[in-house]
């Protein structure tokens, strides 16, 4: 005979919630929990497509052509505020001389001169290793940030006038960043190749090209697996004025 401590519950008893009953209805709630969620998410749409991917490249494209027409239309403006500030400003040729040299060291007007292109290019699609490197990884067949910024930064060094990046010019508060193999730059997207367009003197600006540890690290990935590289050097080449905004913008302390 069992005590009554021993002895299950009887009819007139309530029966104890035990530890795997618990744990199996917990499991049953989160997962309505999510089927929940999921259904108010995709608001009906199946959540395995690319098509938000697609929607969002589809938007970034469209804010990118009218970033660009924008451009255009600043730059006109522009254009006919320096020939009114030109033609009522009353000032010297010393301090117009002075003024054009401020704006061409800010990247505002053009600039022509000697120079040179440098192209960078993802690996082809059927890319495979050269003798005695490893088999590559996605990440060592593109185009990455650091190896645009390494090739604008070596320009600089070796004494570039000015500097474009596909068809805009750089100035002092201009970010080349990348997202995924995109480049994103002054509010623009563009895809590889990529050109960076410098004036200044060819062979300095070679050298400063060959010396630089980015840049050599970025050549073993060109014999390894096939990245692009080249450079094209000009008698003479012209670079477009920035004609975007030149606003700063800058967080500001609340309260």
């Amino acid at each position: 005979m069992s005590n009554s401590a021993d002895s299950p519950s009887g009819p007139g008893r309530p029966g104890r919630w035990r530890p795997v009953r618990l744990l199996t209805a917990a499991v049953f709630a989160l997962a309505g929990l999510i089927f929940v969620t999921s259904f108010i998410t995709a608001k009906g749409t199946n959540l395995r497509t690319d098509a938000s991917l697609l929607r969002l490249s589809d938007l970034i494209e469209e804010r990118s052509h009218k970033n660009a027409g924008l451009d255009e239309s600043t730059a006109a403006v522009r254009d006919q505020v320096d020939s009114l500030a030109a033609r009522d400003d009353g000032s010297t040729r010393a301090e117009d001389a002075r003024l054009h040299a401020l704006e061409e060291a800010a990247g505002t007007t053009e600039t022509s001169g000697p120079g040179l292109t440098v192209t960078l290019d993802d690996a082809p699609a059927d890319a495979q290793a050269a003798p005695g490197y490893p088999e590559p990884q996605a990440n060592d067949l593109v185009i990455h940030q650091q190896d645009l910024q390494a090739v604008v930064n070596a320009l600089w060094k070796g004494g570039a006038k000015g500097i474009k990046v596909m068809d805009q010019r750089l100035i002092s508060t201009s970010a080349v960043r990348c997202v995924g193999n995109t480049l994103i730059l002054q509010g623009r997207v563009y895809s590889p190749p990529y050109k960076i367009t410098a004036v200044g003197d060819r062979d300095r600006l070679n050298k400063a090209l060959t010396d630089s540890p980015a840049i050599q690290n970025y050549q073993l990935y060109v014999q390894a697996y096939g990245l692009g590289w080249k450079v094209d050097e000009h008698r003479a080449v012209t670079l477009p004025g920035y004609s975007g905004t030149v606003d700063l913008h800058y967080a500001k302390p609340v309260g």
